[in-house]
């Protein structure tokens, strides 16, 4: 038994939630906290794990931040339900809890795209997702939420699997909703949108994610990811700029 907890958050996740329990069924303990699921997956959670809790929508970190309070070991491992911990990465975890000289992991995440996960030479995002309990938090964000761990941090060989971006639907659909919680967040914050901006962040958005990042690696899936990361990183900023020309109607 791995002496670490998981916390997964989740809602309406029946086609992945086996998938990532059953890659941390030999951990001590996995706190599920559900914000209201329709279809099967308290269901499926019930069968690995009696720690199960309603907590309604407070937002990606606020929602991680109370699931992680709820965790009762010191070493804590945070994972999506749609995501899967691999073998090699589950030795290493094992590996820090016995050796106890560091305070977390930096973890490669890489995403199922159209049917394949990204050739390994591929520059990945990194997550730090497993940590001590005691000296991390979540800054308080809309989106692409974080957290921030005070100690040392080695980087990981092992890998997370993500699963959650099946098809080019469900791309596109993360893609809007992302970026308009991040325009929020922005104009929150008295950001402004420029034309400079406009013009130049679906190029060079392009160029890290298919040049920089080895995007172009994974052939054409690597190419309508990049073109998909761009229009993200455009839609971001001409969200802002419609917020911006609403609040100055007012």
């Amino acid at each position: 038994m791995i002496k670490a907890s998981v916390y997964i958050i989740c809602k309406n996740e029946e086609k992945h939630i086996k998938r990532v329990l059953e890659s941390v069924k030999d951990f001590d303990e996995i706190v599920v906290v559900d914000s209201g699921s329709t279809d099967n997956t308290l269901n499926i959670a019930k069968e690995y794990t009696n720690k199960i809790f309603h907590q309604d929508w407070l937002g990606f970190a606020k929602q991680k931040e109370y699931a992680k309070s709820l965790c009762q070991n010191e070493w804590v491992l945070n994972l999506d339900a749609d995501e899967q911990l691999t073998e090699e990465l589950k030795k290493e975890i094992e590996k820090v809890i016995e050796e106890n000289k560091i305070d977390g992991l930096d973890i490669k995440i890489s995403s199922q795209f159209l049917g394949k996960f990204n050739s390994e030479k591929s520059k990945f995002n990194r997550r730090i997702r497993f940590f001590r309990k005691s000296v991390g938090h979540y800054p308080d964000k809309l989106v692409h939420e974080s957290i921030l761990v005070k100690g040392k941090i080695n980087k990981a060989n092992g890998f997370i699997y993500d699963y959650g971006t099946m098809d080019l639907k469900t791309h596109l659909s993360k893609i809007n909703e992302y970026s308009s919680l991040r325009a929020d967040e922005k104009f929150a914050k008295n950001k402004k949108a420029s034309f400079a901006k406009l013009l130049f962040v679906f190029p060079l958005s392009f160029f890290k994610s298919f040049i920089i990042k080895r995007g172009f690696l994974n052939g054409m899936r690597g190419f309508i990811a990049a073109m998909n990361n761009s229009f993200y990183a455009f839609l971001k900023e001409a969200k802002l700029y419609e917020l911006n020309n609403k609040s100055e109607e007012k």
